[in-house]
């Protein structure tokens, strides 16, 4: 019965080259965009294609590959977060602020130690994380609307503890894996490397992983077969608040201080990385694959754009028309799924 049904399926699917390229159009173009610009800026600017500036390309985009990770599983299950910016900014801060001798929570101004300021700003962006994921799973808000509100939740705690300030001290642990480096290779995209291969293993090779596939390409579906959707639901979007308190924290170490709104464009970035790279908006297509191939095209972007010196707001525009362009190629791969399907 089962072989039957394999052949029947593999009679339906489309043979031929156009067909398939249009098919894995959403995987092709991240590539062939990437191809592009890269030979581009390397014929642009002789500077670009060299070994330190591959360099500082991984550098650039370690903070937010660190926060897409967790983004990826939330836009896997067809929902999105727009309270990463703010929570990798709350966590970062918090981190510093639980260092400072005038913390509050010490006693006789005695500074935490910095084990337990890390584990306490963990818990503080895991608590936000569980705030956004019993917003969506038991009241019922949609997430679009619940993150949004984190989003000014999150940034009025960050302004509360610094009150217009800027921090600068925080864990030895946090500077050495933000600001240090080990053999020439900066600790913080050795973590940021880690963590998408974390992600990718988790998606991949993991039953979570193929329940989080499950709720994002038919979540009727998978309730039906007796998943626990809501919880799914709840675990991506902690997970989503994790990955973005770590990248805040040693995003804080990194630029070497933790101020007000100093996130503010990881919001941005992040989603872009994940879409652009691929991964469906609709959910259950993509994965770290694709969010790595992304986050290249945006730091090659980024940083060839500053090699041959064009203007500030013109940069702006053109990352704006590449993630239109992504947006676009995404929604049409999804019209070839459906048409694909009848």
């Amino acid at each position: 019965m089962a072989s039957s049904e394999t052949a029947l399926a593999a009679g339906r699917r489309p043979r031929g080259v156009a067909p398939f390229l249009r098919s894995q159009m959403r995987n092709i173009a991240p590539f062939l965009t990437l191809i592009f610009l890269s030979a581009f800026f390397a014929f642009a600017s002789p500077s670009f294609a060299t070994l330190d500036n591959l360099g500082n390309i991984l550098t650039q985009v370690s903070v937010t590959g660190i926060i897409a990770v967790g983004l990826t599983f939330v836009i896997l299950c067809a929902e999105i977060d727009l309270s990463i910016a703010s929570i990798a900014n709350v966590t970062g801060i918090a981190v510093a602020y639980f260092t400072l001798q005038e913390s509050y929570v010490n006693i006789a101004n005695i500074p935490l130690p910095g084990a337990v300021a890390i584990i306490l700003s963990i818990l503080l962006c895991a608590l936000l994380g569980l705030v956004n994921a019993l917003g969506l799973t038991v009241i019922g808000i949609p997430s679009f609307i619940m993150t949004l509100a984190m989003m000014q939740i999150a940034a009025g705690v960050s302004a509360l503890l610094v009150r217009g300030q800027i921090a600068y001290k925080v864990p030895g642990l946090i500077t050495t894996l933000g600001s240090g480096s080990i053999g020439g290779i900066p600790w913080i995209v050795i973590v940021a490397a880690i963590m998408l291969l974390g992600g990718h293993l988790v998606l991949t090779y993991t039953r979570f992983g193929r329940y989080v596939y499950m709720v994002g390409g038919n979540r009727e579906a998978a309730e039906y077969s007796g998943l626990n959707v809501k919880l799914i639901l709840g675990a991506v979007m902690v997970i989503s608040a994790v990955c973005s308190g770590i990248g805040g924290m040693l995003g804080v170490a990194h630029f070497g201080s933790a101020q007000q709104n100093e996130f503010d464009t990881y919001l941005l970035d992040s989603i872009a990385a994940v879409v652009v790279g691929g991964t469906s908006l609709f959910g259950g297509r993509g994965g770290i694959g694709n969010t790595i191939v992304g986050l290249f095209v945006l730091g090659v972007l980024n940083n060839g754009l500053d090699h041959v010196n064009i203007d500030s707001f013109l940069k702006i525009l053109i990352r704006g028309l590449i993630l239109l362009a992504a947006l676009v190629i995404n929604v049409y791969a999804q019209r070839l799924r459906e048409k694909a399907a009848e």
